[in-house]
């Protein structure tokens, strides 16, 4: 019997995702993906859960698309269902944090950028090598990788398939917290904590108010906001009582 290529570990309404193939630096599959699929569908309906973390397993968080697959010709069940699953991830209703570490590379990167908070360890690798064997992003690095650190530097980083340490990462935007290798995983600890400990009705609303946004003129935004489209969170009345606690 063969290990599952990600696991699912819940408890006190965090979820951890861990993509698992560490002897291949977690590198993506079309299985893969058809198992994370699996996990981000049912953590979209799932109510008991108020947090999610993204991690790999081993030495890397994702070192990106496993070239063999793409030699040897594994298909995904779909055209589309490798970016089809990122943008599902994307959606998720609850705030994902991403645990990166080791490398994390072009495909790895493209399902990073689909968090919500990334935090980095000093020593991890970041970069989109697409240039460098040839290939052109199909997974969102052309959308998302402008709207976290802005056009001119991610150009620069596509153009030239150039890697960035933790602390440049930091420097640029690409990543929201930098901490020392044996720090990290207190750092996501402590931020999965603060999350879970505000309104989870509160949370997915804001999640999904902020991606309204991008379809929106700002005007439109605010006009939106204002109408209150997804109500308010069930626990309000109790939160105010309790002096929003």
């Amino acid at each position: 019997m063969t290990d599952p290529l990600v696991l699912r570990h819940d408890a006190d309404g965090l979820a951890t995702l861990t993509l698992n193939r560490p002897d291949k630096l977690n590198a993506l599959t079309p299985s893969m993906f058809v198992e994370l699929r699996g996990h981000i569908d049912a953590l979209a309906v799932d109510s008991s859960i108020g947090c999610v973390v993204l991690q790999g397993a081993g030495r890397s968080f994702c070192a990106g698309h496993d070239l063999e697959a793409i030699a040897t010709g594994e298909r995904a069940p779909s055209r589309h269902h490798e970016p089809e699953t990122v943008d599902a991830l994307e959606q998720l209703p609850q705030p994902v944090i991403g645990r990166l570490h080791g490398h994390c590379l072009t495909g790895g990167l493209e399902l990073a950028l689909a968090c919500d908070a990334l935090l980095a360890a000093e020593s991890t690798t970041l970069g989109d090598t697409h240039g460098q064997w040839g290939l052109a992003p199909v997974w969102g690095m052309s959308v998302r990788l402008p709207e976290r650190v802005g056009r001119s530097t991610a150009k620069q980083l596509m153009y030239t398939s150039r890697r960035v340490d933790g602390t440049e990462a930091l420097a640029i935007g690409l990543v929201d917290v930098c901490t020392a290798d044996d720090e990290l995983d207190g750092a996501v600890a402590a931020l999965a904590a603060e999350v879970l400990a505000n309104s989870w009705g509160t949370n997915r609303i804001v999640k999904r108010l902020i991606a309204d946004r991008g379809e929106r003129t700002r005007s439109e935004a605010l006009a939106h906001e204002r109408t209150m489209p997804y109500g308010m969170p069930e626990d309000a009345a109790e939160r105010m009582r309790r002096g929003g606690r």
